[in-house]
């Protein structure tokens, strides 16, 4: 079955669990956090819908402050406490969008990150991960977890990859602004 590609009225963004006392111990956390800020910021740019999730916030604290920063609207945030982003509040904003493609960024790669894509694949989803905005506190689970998402169905891809195929031409609107995102993309 052919992969489908990234259309802007057809894709959701979900960034999954950038929080203040999981992130110090992330394999290249700055990395993680600016890709994950920028994508953010292209969704906005490309009118497309996203959610951040928030696992046990009491006890990791909230998302950090540069992707807090790059959200233009702060009711985006779902708290969960399963490690999979596919909880109720999450399944119902996705039934309402009715949009089949599903750009995820985030941590932890082998637990939350994992969960989720395996979960939205079962839904019906197909999802594409960001490898250059996805980390976990230990480097040697990195390219597992990649493995498993990808036997599973994920499309594995970048942010720049995803930003150009969003686009699909210079032409478009958000060309510019989205120029100078991709200038910052981390590597």
């Amino acid at each position: 079955m052919p992969i489908p590609r990234l259309e802007p009225d057809q894709t959701v963004l979900l960034v999954v669990d950038i929080q203040e006392r999981l992130m110090p111990s992330i394999v290249d956390r700055h990395r993680v956090i600016a890709n994950s800020a920028i994508l953010i910021r292209m969704a906005h740019e490309m009118e497309i819908p996203y959610l951040v999730t928030e696992h046990y916030p009491r006890g990791l604290g909230r998302t950090v402050e540069e992707v807090t920063a790059a959200m233009a609207d702060q009711s985006r945030r779902v708290e969960k406490t399963r490690f999979s982003a596919w909880v109720d509040m999450v399944q119902q904003q996705f039934e309402a969008w009715q949009r089949p493609s599903v750009i995820i960024c985030g941590v932890e790669a082998h637990v939350c990150v994992l969960q989720s894509v395996l979960d939205l694949h079962a839904a019906g989803y197909q999802s594409f991960v960001c490898s250059d905005a996805i980390s976990c506190g230990q480097r040697d689970q990195i390219p597992h977890a990649i493995r498993r998402m990808e036997r599973a169905g994920a499309v594995t891809t970048g942010v720049l990859s995803v930003m150009y195929e969003l686009m699909e031409d210079a032409k478009h609107p958000a060309f510019k602004a989205l120029l100078e995102l991709a200038k910052a993309v981390e590597q």
